[in-house]
């Protein structure tokens, strides 16, 4: 069983995962490789002088499966809630896992048929996002969303740190402790 499912590997998916597997809980990062990021060029992008969508994307994906998520080119085409948490079928395989983190963009058909409550979006050609607190949770437990999906703005340095912020809430739920990510300059 996984710690964590990510649907969607653009920033702020991969950035979920790359702090959810650096920090040892069982990641599985599943993209279907149709983020919206693909299409973009990327000048504003803090410690990034300049760089394509298609790039910024695989990076993401290197430095999550660097961490140790799993990477898993699939589309998701179900879930379903169990005792224990929740089953994600793809169009290949089945995954079990804790906790589910949608970072599906535009997307919210898939948490819709699982009962997570959605509300009308505020960013120009954003019509639906998925309805969360402060902290990425949604109404059924044990499912966040980051990112554009979540309602935060589509730029890409945005929703990262979305995504950043979901990781960190779920690792410290998980750890019964919070948790902070700070690595130290060696010198």
């Amino acid at each position: 069983m996984y710690d964590v499912a990510i649907i969607g590997a653009g920033p702020a998916g991969a950035s979920a995962a790359i702090f959810t597997a650096k920090a040892g809980k069982k990641t599985v990062l599943i993209d279907h490789d149709k983020s919206m990021t693909k299409r973009a060029w990327v000048e504003n992008h803090y410690g990034v002088m300049e760089i394509t969508g298609p790039d910024l994307v695989e990076t993401g994906k290197k430095q999550a499966v660097k961490f140790g998520a799993e990477l898993v080119n699939e589309q998701v085409v179900d879930i379903t809630k169990e005792e224990t948490g929740f089953l994600i079928q793809t169009d290949k395989a089945v995954f079990k896992t804790k906790h589910v983190i949608f970072a599906t963009g535009i997307a919210t058909d898939l948490a819709e048929k699982i009962g997570v409550n959605t509300k009308s979006g505020t960013e120009p050609r954003i019509k639906t996002v998925i309805d969360v607190d402060a902290s990425g949770r949604t109404n059924v437990d044990g499912i966040w969303a980051a990112g554009t999906v979540a309602g935060v703005s589509v730029h890409t340095i945005i929703t990262a740190g979305d995504g950043a912020k979901v990781a960190i809430n779920i690792i410290s739920e998980l750890n019964g402790e919070r948790y902070v990510d700070h690595d130290v300059l060696k010198g």
